[in-house]
């Protein structure tokens, strides 16, 4: 399958550089450079944004590490019929590539976005246990094995732990197959596949005391149990208001996963600045709410997300051991927000807006950046 290269044909004879030019509107330092060599900074792209010249040349200036936004995820690499297409995935791994950027895999088991063939029989119910494990680990072969000796890490598993109180694992389809083993059964078969590269968890509102020790404990379950597990990936699915998350909490979190011997990365940011009545990334959850800017941010929203995200990068660098942030998409225009946890609205949570630009956010997470170097932290 070859069609890939035609998605980002245009770099063989113009190259990266030519397009670079002088800075944006408004902007003085770019991300990778404030961020200096100690902490790399990534965002989510698909292989569709990356056949825009202009989109990746800005991504090229600003980010040292990627992560394919939904291009490797289960419902995007295989059909309900078991045939794999690795058109798009295969395009962003080769941008990675040309651009010596870090690649990050996400993601390999997930409830969502998935197929129903890996877990389920056709009437819906459980398969048997090894028919399942089979499926999983046929999957997680053609997938990794796929990409070995490319990607930096894998997210294996994404999102098992529950956010209600007293439960601690999701009933996902994986577990209902399989049994409480399925996480680590998939560590076992990501690390088969790849030896090399790092596996990490990955979830939303871990950072929070109490999903934060149901975490712990799942990590030290997967150590005790002798799989591979390299870091822990904080998705930070944050909010616009600071009464939703101090943060202090976010330090606390950070402290507390390295105080236990696991490194730390923030895999997913970004600052919702609609109204909503739940925090984090549950898939299940759809409201009704209302759509206040559609056409751009008021110049006091505008200076309190700049503020907000300064905060939280403050917060995030401040312990001085998180690794990698990643931002859950590069522009507003292209954030899953728009569409979580109210249909159809106009978000506005990343750095640059809907025309590529910066907003007043970009200039405080750069002096964030710039604060900790100084300081002799990450960076």
């Amino acid at each position: 399958m070859n069609s890939h290269r035609n998605c980002l044909g245009w770099l063989g004879g113009v190259g990266l550089v030519a397009l670079l030019g002088g800075p944006v509107r408004g902007e003085t330092v770019s991300l990778r450079d404030a961020a200096g060599t100690s902490v790399l900074i990534g965002a989510a792209a698909s292989a569709q944004d990356l056949a825009d010249p202009k989109f990746a040349a800005l991504y090229v200036k600003h980010f040292s590490a990627i992560t394919a936004r939904r291009d490797m995820m289960p419902s995007e690499l295989v059909d309900e019929a078991g045939r794999y297409d690795f058109t798009k995935a295969d395009a962003v791994a080769e941008f990675a590539a040309k651009n010596h950027l870090a690649f990050y895999g996400h993601m390999l088991l997930w409830q969502h976005l998935s197929r129903d063939w890996l877990f389920k029989d056709k009437a819906g119910k459980p398969l048997p246990r090894e028919q399942a494990l089979a499926n999983l680990k046929g999957y997680i072969d053609t997938v990794a094995g796929r990409y070995r000796g490319r990607v930096k890490s894998w997210d294996v598993v994404n999102e098992a732990i529950s956010d209600e109180d007293g439960e601690y694992l999701r009933d996902v389809p994986a577990r209902r197959a399989i049994g409480d083993d399925f996480i680590v059964k998939a560590f076992e078969f990501a690390h088969a596949a790849d030896p090399d590269a790092e596996l990490y968890y990955n979830d939303y509102n871990i950072e929070l005391p109490a999903k934060r020790a149901k975490t712990l404990r799942l990590l030290r379950e997967l150590r005790a149990a002798g799989v591979r597990i390299d870091a822990v990936g904080i998705q930070g699915h944050w909010h616009l208001a600071e009464k939703t998350l101090a943060p202090h909490v976010i330090s606390d979190g950070i402290r507390e996963f390295s105080a236990a011997g696991f490194r730390v990365m923030i895999t997913e940011l970004d600052v919702d600045v609609l109204p909503r009545t739940v925090s984090g990334a549950n898939m299940e959850t759809v409201e009704e709410g209302p759509n206040p800017y559609p056409n751009g941010l008021p110049d006091d929203v505008q200076q309190q997300l700049a503020r907000r995200y300064g905060a939280i990068f403050d917060a995030i660098l401040e312990p001085g051991v998180v690794e990698m942030i990643t931002f859950w998409g590069t522009h507003d225009g292209h954030s899953w927000l728009n569409n979580f946890p109210v249909k159809r609205r106009t978000n506005h949570p990343l750095l640059f807006d809907r025309a590529l630009q910066p907003k007043p956010a970009l200039e405080q997470v750069v002096d964030a950046l710039q604060r900790a170097k100084a300081k002799g932290k990450r960076p």
